[in-house]
């Protein structure tokens, strides 16, 4: 077994081969850009070395730089986990070439494996259906719309070189192809280095259910059951579990043994993944295979009690498998959920920032695969997931009870993320009833920004004593002075407090009432507070809070208690209670430009700005132009995925703020239209 290995990643994932390295006494290194100097993966490693800067093409995708720290370290093997380049032959091939071992397949099956369109041709060589459509060499745009014709619509253009949504796109009619064809292959070169790209008859409504296999060095290769990822956002997954509950087992046999064939064709050694579309008749279709270790491989860990990352290293350090595909079984239930930093209610848009406070689910049968810590940095270079969360049970209801619950003790403060729609899609009866597939989220109509709920009182009492705790705290633990002459218009006759806050256009007011029994209750309020509250003017009601941490408290009402996080950005106090994520907004001094120029809405119509930091890939107008309605004026890129920036009426285009290339951050002004 090695004794050291590189780890040429960051991240959930690198965090996750870093644990299975500790348990076996491998020692790891890290590798880190210049945004990443901090970051968990890095501090969890034995050794760190700096790559370059931030974007990944000067970084994590710089191969000659990653075996030259593996040679000076004395690096045995480099695991490349997933994403950048784990699916790249030539540095599988580098590698060995440098007496350094990859921990993954031989080059030759990863580049036969890792184009998509030489992987369908070894599927029918087997007998493995295919979906329809056109593999072929020309990419020349003449001979795609040709082919399109022919293919008919709706048909997808897939990236030949990568996955995860990168380079993908749905089109309708042959008007829409050629904008989309060069948004696909755009966005490919960027992503992988190769626009390649091939076009497949888009089947409705189908299951996506892909196959874990291990082969080892010496020609045996076993399948480890299914997982089905149906619930995606832009052909990027979301939920996975394993098993399906759309597969007989006479359906599982015959898809494996078609994984088998598949990867035995193409010589495959070590971890990697069959994807198959199931549809209502139960035939599947093969579609591609990832040559690396999966993101969702934690639910198959979990129904087959294997360790994916140990099989991996047993393989590349020689080991034969220790097990047939008779000995394989499978138990209970598993379900994955991706935590991504990303707005529901803005169309999903990456967001950036620190990671205030990140508390993650706790108890029997829960697991947390996480790349960051309270404290830590979300940029806008890398892709947007910031944690799995994993779930297990002896059945699927189980395995759902426990989702919803771990779900709900999830906290996290500082970047927006997708939680809420983690939380809408585990108690939705269409999922629980097991009706999924690769539109669910679209004919759930769970993507559209939701009518906002009615404010639950907990949140408003917590995100007061938010407010006032620091100033208390500090005023007479610090100074000695009373609390009562220092907050100024918190102040209110009778030793209360106020405070008004807006959410979702509807304003708030809170009145807190502190009940201290002797004096040395009030140096101790930090701990633990007892209140009368009033809201809204209503009922006066005794509470109690107990603060468990510099964001967390426990909150007990009518004899209900609550776990809530709490957070004050700027004028703004964030909020996470049961799952669900509140913004709630103070008072605001009037600004400058506001009071000179009223509402400020004719200024804001002149200005297109950035919805969120990111790179600015393509300029599509210049100074002078008359531009039409939802024009594309710019296409913004940010962890990995492209934004378009539209004219929101026709007009003329006075002034372009920043040149292609450019890093922008969230709310600059990049175009000036009139």
């Amino acid at each position: 077994m090695f004794k050291k290995i590189l780890i040429a990643n960051r991240g959930e994932i690198a965090v996750r081969i870093q644990a299975t390295c500790r348990e076996i006494g491998i020692r790891t290194v890290a590798i880190y850009s210049d945004v990443d100097r901090q970051a968990r993966h890095v501090r969890e490693a034995d050794e760190a070395y700096r790559l370059g800067p931030a974007p990944a093409s000067e970084s994590y995708l710089r191969g000659d730089i990653i075996l030259e720290i593996a040679r000076q370290c004395g690096a045995e093997a480099i695991h490349p986990g997933y994403g950048f380049l784990s699916e790249n032959a030539n540095f599988a091939e580098a590698c060995e070439q440098a007496g350094i071992v990859f921990i993954g397949p031989p080059a030759s099956a990863m580049r036969l494996m890792g184009s998509k369109i030489a992987a369908k041709q070894i599927a029918e060589r087997v007998g493995a259906p295919v979906v329809p459509g056109y593999n072929g060499e020309r990419q020349d745009a003449d001979t795609l719309l040709a082919e399109a014709e022919h293919i008919g619509f709706p048909l997808l253009i897939k990236a030949s070189a990568g996955g995860g949504g990168k380079g993908m796109r749905v089109v309708n009619s042959l008007q829409e192809l050629p904008e989309q064809l060069a948004g696909a292959q755009r966005e490919a070169g960027a992503a992988f280095g190769d626009d390649t790209v091939f076009l497949e008859r888009l089947i409705l409504r189908p299951r996506h259910v892909e196959i874990q296999v291990l082969g080892d060095k010496y020609g045996t290769l076993v399948y480890l059951g299914e997982r089905e990822c149906s619930i995606q956002r832009r052909h990027q997954k979301i939920v996975e579990e394993s098993p399906s509950v759309a597969l007989t087992p006479r359906l599982r046999a015959e898809m494996g043994e078609a994984a088998v064939r598949i990867a035995s064709a193409a010589g495959y050694v070590n971890a990697g993944t069959l994807e198959f579309m199931l549809d209502d008749d139960g035939n599947f279709y093969f579609l591609e295979m990832n040559t690396r270790l999966q993101v969702e491989h934690p639910v198959t860990e979990l129904v087959t009690g294997l360790d994916l990352v140990r099989h991996q290293l047993l393989i590349a350090s020689g080991e034969p498998l220790a097990f047939t595909q008779e000995q394989i079984t499978t138990r209970g239930h598993a379900i994955e959920v991706r935590l991504y930093a990303e707005d529901p209610q803005q169309q999903f848009l990456p967001s950036t920032g620190t990671v205030e406070l990140f508390a993650p689910p706790q108890g029997p049968g829960i697991r947390v695969d996480s790349g960051v810590e309270s404290g830590d940095e979300v940029t806008q270079y890398y892709d947007p997931m910031l944690a799995k969360l994993i779930v297990y049970g002896e059945h699927r209801l189980a395995a759902l009870e426990r989702l919803s619950s771990a779900l709900e003790q999830t906290a996290l403060l500082g970047v927006t993320t997708n939680l809420s729609l983690l939380q809408k899609i585990s108690t939705n009866t269409a999922f629980r009833e097991g009706q999924t597939h690769t539109s669910f989220l679209d004919e759930q109509d769970m993507l559209a920004p939701t009518a906002p709920e009615p404010l639950p009182a907990e949140v408003l009492i917590v995100a007061a004593l938010a407010d006032i705790a620091p100033a208390l705290s500090s005023t007479s633990a610090l100074t000695g002075a009373s609390p009562w002459q220092s907050l100024g218009p918190w102040r209110m006759p009778g030793g209360s407090y106020t405070r008004t806050y807006l959410s979702t256009e509807q304003r708030h007011t809170i009145t807190l009432t502190p009940l201290w029994d002797t004096i040395e209750d009030r140096h101790t309020f930090a701990q633990s507070q007892n209140w009368r509250v009033s809201i809204d003017d209503g009922p006066q009601e005794h509470i109690s809070c107990l603060t468990l941490s510099a964001h967390s408290y426990l909150l007990t009402r009518a004899g209900q208690q609550s776990k809530l996080a709490a957070l004050r950005k700027g004028e703004e106090t964030l909020i996470v209670y049961r799952g669900e994520s509140y913004t709630l907004e103070g008072r605001r001094a009037p600004d400058i430009a506001t009071t000179a120029h009223g509402s400020g809405q004719g200024n804001a119509q002149k200005t297109l700005k950035a919805p969120m930091a990111g790179t600015l890939v393509k300029i599509q107008a210049h100074s002078g132009e008359q531009v039409e309605a939802h024009q594309v004026l710019a296409v913004l890129s940010a962890m990995k995925m492209e934004h378009s920036i539209i004219a929101p009426y026709a007009g003329r285009v006075q002034r372009i703020n920043y040149q292609e290339g450019a890093v922008v951050p969230g709310g600059a002004v990049i175009i000036e239209i009139e």
